[in-house]
């Protein structure tokens, strides 16, 4: 029996407590929140358990998550298990402020017309053919590139340079320039290659592979049907789980970790600690003495965060919109969402909240730094009341078409919940929990979960991992791998926790072999520069020009 002290009670400490105890280990995870869940949890919007749930962003499990969903095929339920309370989506609804909405069928396509519609939102109908060759040759390089190239050459470079979005049309900025942000809230100007063209081709694969759903969400409130399930599994096998519970620091002997100083002053000693807090607090409870030890751990305060927080409206209709999410194309603040009620089927929203609540409109806003349409100033220099009210202004602009047909009208909003985490300030608001993004280069600031310390591990998104992305399922994936060198240190005989790689199709295989020959002999891929890359320019009359 190995004592094992968990710091973080998010999506990676408790993977990593769920795989070590299912292997004997007696484990103590420490939560500083009076909830369990990290940025995954929900919350009670007027206390009690009869409340109506807010949540920092609505849950979004898409085909090529694996992690996750094994950890909840292994969390009992009721009536069968965690896994049992995904749902799969039906449709995006892709609405623009300036032009005609579409809608994106996010089914298993069953014809040959179906492939062809489920292909169209990923190839924009409307982007002009030079785009469409040129958005395919470079989709074609990122499959066709050996690892070494896409970790040391395309880390380095942005999706926005990759996709020479500057020199191409309007449509393809639109549509497929800005198509992650939304998701991940990442900007495609300081976003790798790697990481956005990676995440962007799982995605469409996950659109065409028909043995997954190609995306899902939970039938309810994220701590109602995953993470109090998941306690409470915990609990049985025995692990010790404080909420409320923040340490200050952790306690070195010069090499290794020797306690965890709670802030109340109490000291918790264990034979192994796996560190699982988000990336803003990592560097504040390591001392330099460990950072010596561990270089890995000095960098890890060179990544960098952006903001992705979520608020609910609680409206007096059932708006359902599509079954699935709704994308704003042109939203000043990269708006997303979710019509809730419609998934929560086994959720009393009517007797949770106020008599007149019926629906739930979960939204999540990506950008933070552009004016928005109202109130004509970034969200993070907004009120709290601000925000609510520019939020619900851009929703109704995409939603409604100016007749009495509005989707979205004011006597509709009953009540709203922002993320608590979005705090008022002097001039604005901060945020206490921002997201990790992959920037240009942050490859290299990554630590991996065994870090070097001879009785520490990492688990939480920024850990290197196979799936990458600041998510719940890199973070599960992180919480593996910690597990994984703990029991490898411990001499464990059992299997390991599975890790799982991402799946590429096959066929592109001999294509890598051959460019990790290239590389390693500094030549460049045969698709560096493609025809449809080259400008050729002509001097006229008028000055020159660009083709």
């Amino acid at each position: 029996m190995t004592d094992v002290a968990v710091i973080g009670g998010g999506i990676g400490g408790l993977t990593a407590a769920h795989e070590l105890a299912e292997r004997g280990a007696d484990v103590t995870v420490l939560e500083a929140n009076d909830r369990f869940g990290g940025k995954a949890r929900s919350m009670p919007i007027a206390g009690g358990p009869s409340s109506l749930h807010g949540e920092h962003g609505f849950r979004f499990f898409p085909a090529f998550y694996r992690h996750v969903i094994d950890t909840m095929e292994r969390i009992p339920t009721d009536d069968g298990t965690v896994s049992d309370n995904l749902v799969e989506t039906e449709a995006t609804l892709i609405a623009s402020a300036t032009g005609p909405e579409t809608i994106a069928e996010t089914t298993t396509p069953d014809s040959i017309q179906g492939w062809l519609e489920a292909l169209r939102p990923a190839f924009a109908e409307d982007l002009p053919p030079a785009d469409v060759r040129f958005l395919l040759e470079r989709l074609l390089y990122l499959l066709t590139a050996c690892e070494a190239r896409r970790e040391e050459e395309l880390d380095d470079i942005s999706w926005w340079e990759f996709i020479d979005a500057e020199h191409r049309s309007q449509a393809l900025r639109d549509r497929l320039a800005y198509a992650t942000q939304a998701l991940v809230a990442l900007r495609p100007q300081v976003g790798s290659a790697r990481t956005i063209g990676t995440i962007y081709l799982q995605l469409l694969f996950g659109q065409l592979d028909p043995t997954r759903p190609t995306e899902q969400v939970l039938n309810g409130p994220t701590n109602e049907v995953w993470i109090d399930p998941w306690i409470t599994t915990l609990e049985t096998l025995g692990v010790d789980c404080r909420s409320n519970t923040p340490v200050e620091r952790l306690e070195t002997d010069g090499t290794r970790v020797s306690a965890v100083v709670l802030s109340n002053g109490d000291r918790i000693t264990a034979d192994e600690y796996v560190l699982a807090v988000p990336v803003e607090v990592a560097p504040e409870l390591i001392e330099p003495t460990l950072a010596r030890v561990a270089p890995e751990l000095r960098r890890i305060e060179r990544l960098e965060t952006a903001w992705m927080n979520g608020i609910q409206f609680y409206l007096s209709e059932d708006v359902q919109l599509t079954r699935g999410h709704q994308v704003y194309t042109d939203s000043p603040w990269a708006l997303t969402s979710i019509s809730q009620r419609q998934f929560w089927t086994g959720y009393d929203v009517a007797g949770r909240g106020p008599e007149a609540v019926e629906g739930v409109l979960s939204v999540i806003a990506s950008d933070w730094e552009t004016p928005g349409i109202s109130v004509e100033k970034p969200a993070r220099s907004c009120t709290r009341e601000e925000i609510a009210m520019e939020v619900w202004a851009q929703l109704k602009q995409h939603l409604n078409d100016g007749t009495a047909t509005a989707r979205l009208t004011d006597d509709m909003l009953v009540d709203w919940f922002l993320d608590p985490a979005i705090v008022e300030t002097d001039d604005g608001v901060t945020n206490r929990s921002p997201l990790l993004i992959n920037t240009v280069g942050a490859l290299r600031n990554r630590p991996r979960a065994d870090v070097g310390v001879d009785n520490l591990t990492l688990a939480s998104d920024y850990v290197r991992t196979n799936s990458d992305l600041a998510s719940m399922e890199s973070a599960n994936e992180a919480g593996r791998r910690a597990a994984n060198a703990i029991l490898e240190r411990q001499g464990y005989r059992g299997s390991p926790a599975s890790i799982w790689d991402l799946e590429e199709p096959a066929v592109f295989e001999p294509f890598k072999r051959q460019d990790r020959i290239r590389y390693r002999f500094g030549l460049p891929h045969p698709a560096a520069v493609t025809q449809s890359l080259r400008t050729v320019t002509r001097h006229f009359s008028d000055g020159p020009r660009t083709r």
